[in-house]
């Protein structure tokens, strides 16, 4: 049955060792990601290469480069690592050699900080404190990519974390867009009630597991998610409790798909009108357009409103951060491309290649949804939020989410889960703030 505690995911029990598993996984491909890293070192004069982890990324990654060669004489060359799970490692093994990039596509948050923390990619402040006097970057989002006061990456893309939806099955059954945390829990009600499962929820895939907690915990009390995620408070805390126990609330309500269900698999049933909606960042836009969805026509799009309505308005975002390496064979190029990255005639190429949020306040929008959204997030003044995956200590994310699935599998497990999750944290935490000590 749709939405039931059922599902054909695995319970797990101690999560596995992730240091074991990640250093298998490079170490079974090492062969492979030494080529990757190898065609990556070493362009043409003219080219700089941007090695990355997505697929979806290379053609507007391609669009920039092309663009940029029109307004700075130089081109950006997309390569792309697919082997995932071991990105981080293979990369910061590279750091240390002369088969190093001269570009990333990385992270922002911990985990840029966490590469800051190798000494391999410079310190990119200059770039940076030019494009905010230009009006070339949004200001706010320095934070996401500081590493002891400096900037060490540049904002490539600015996804919000949004809950889309079908508009023809919103207004065949009288539905508006949620203005209130009331009106959201009510259309979750009349949809359930019309034969339509409200809401997507998912553990596939694993890294989705943090998404119900975040949207949750951050509408409820956007202050203590900002202070938990940055080791200030504890899982512990009753408000942490709290977003968990809403959690619960829907899985007894039966709002939820199976926690099997991936998120590809979700963008179609939204489009077909089987499921009411989906939380995810706006970059799987082009996977509800490649399942039929068309912004503004029959796909929109909407930030989750204020559980509390006393509290600072928020809302998540996503950025990647573009990189350049110390010991790239190219690295004046480099340099010259990230100085030009966010110039608003790369970024329009970029942007609406890969049809999402930009991070240059200069560039329109794409597509109406995301025109409508930038608009409600600049124009509200929005508190940006940085996204769960890159808040806090890499390891400690990575086994927090772990936790967050089980939870998803056993949605009774609330104050267990928590005490699970504080104990990695005291760890963690003691841990990271020790290595940046040194």
């Amino acid at each position: 049955m749709s939405g039931s505690r059922q599902s054909h995911l695995p319970v797990p029990g101690v999560p596995l060792d992730r240091r074991t598993l990640l250093a298998a996984a490079a170490a079974a491909t090492a062969g492979t990601l030494a080529t990757a890293c190898g065609t990556a070192a070493g362009q043409p004069p003219g080219k700089v290469a941007v090695l990355g982890d997505s697929a979806a990324w290379e053609k507007p990654m391609a669009a920039a480069g092309a663009a940029m060669k029109e307004v700075a004489g130089l081109q950006l060359v997309p390569e792309v690592n697919p082997a995932l799970e071991s990105f981080e490692q293979v990369v910061k093994s590279s750091l240390r050699t002369s088969k190093t990039p001269d570009m990333l596509k990385y992270w922002s948050g911990y985990r840029l900080q966490d590469l800051a923390r190798t000494g391999g990619i410079v310190d990119l402040t200059r770039q940076w404190d030019s494009a905010v006097r230009r009006g070339w970057v949004d200001a706010s989002l320095r934070e996401a990519f500081t590493y002891r006061g400096r900037v060490h990456g540049l904002p490539m893309n600015l996804a919000y974390w949004v809950f889309f939806y079908n508009t023809d099955v919103f207004k065949e059954h009288r539905l508006q867009v949620p203005e209130t945390w009331g009106d959201f829990l009510s259309a979750c009600a009349r949809l359930k009630k019309s034969g339509i499962t409200p809401l997507h929820g998912s553990a596939a895939d694993r890294w989705p597991s943090f998404i119900w907690f975040q949207e949750i915990l951050s509408r409820q009390d956007p202050q203590f998610y900002e202070d938990l995620m940055n080791g200030r408070e504890r899982y512990t805390d009753s408000r942490a409790e709290r977003a968990l126990r809403t959690l619960e609330s829907f899985f007894d309500k039966d709002w939820f798909t199976p926690m099997d269900m991936s998120h590809a698999d979700a963008a179609a049933a939204v489009v077909h009108g089987k499921v009411g909606m989906v939380p995810c960042g706006t970059w799987l836009g082009s996977t509800l357009v490649g399942a039929g969805g068309k912004p503004g026509k029959n796909l929109g799009a909407f930030v989750l409103p204020m559980a509390d309505p006393k509290a600072r308005p928020c809302v998540i975002f996503e950025s990647s951060a573009l990189v350049c390496t110390v010991k790239g064979p190219d690295r004046e190029e480099a340099l010259k491309a990230a100085g030009n990255w966010l110039r608003p005639a790369v970024m329009k190429a970029f942007s609406h290649s890969l049809q999402d949020g930009c991070p240059n306040p200069r560039v329109e929008p794409p597509n109406p949804m995301i025109a409508g959204l930038a608009k409600k997030v600049r124009g509200d003044k929005l508190w940006l939020l940085n996204r769960f995956w890159e808040q806090g200590p890499p390891e400690l994310v990575e086994a927090t989410v772990d936790d967050l699935a089980g939870f998803l599998l056993n949605p009774s497990s609330a104050r267990k889960t928590l005490r699970t999750m504080q104990e990695r944290a005291d760890e963690a935490w003691q841990v990271w703030r020790e290595a940046g000590e040194t």
